[in-house]
């Protein structure tokens, strides 16, 4: 099987493709690991970012499971009531 062709029929390969030919996807994707290198450095220096973000971590997922429980009570309630 020739490449190209794999290439020509698989979107996802064509999308990644296009991703790194970018220049700005390159320093995108090493945005993450600069930033947690950072903040390493950071709770080492102050160790009591440590705790803020734990607090930080905690709060935001309390607040995506309740909003997640909204949501699929919203839709057990559509559901119930039957077809549109």
């Amino acid at each position: 099987m020739d490449k190209h062709t794999a290439m020509g029929m698989c979107p996802m390969a064509k999308m990644c493709k296009g991703m790194m030919e970018k220049r700005r996807s390159g320093v995108l994707l090493m945005l993450p690991g600069a930033i947690l290198i950072i903040l390493g450095v950071a709770i080492i220096v102050q160790p009591q970012i440590l705790v803020w973000l734990i607090a930080v971590t905690l709060i935001v997922m309390g607040i995506a499971m309740l909003v997640m429980t909204n949501f699929m009570r919203k839709i057990g309630e559509r559901a119930r009531s039957g077809p549109i």
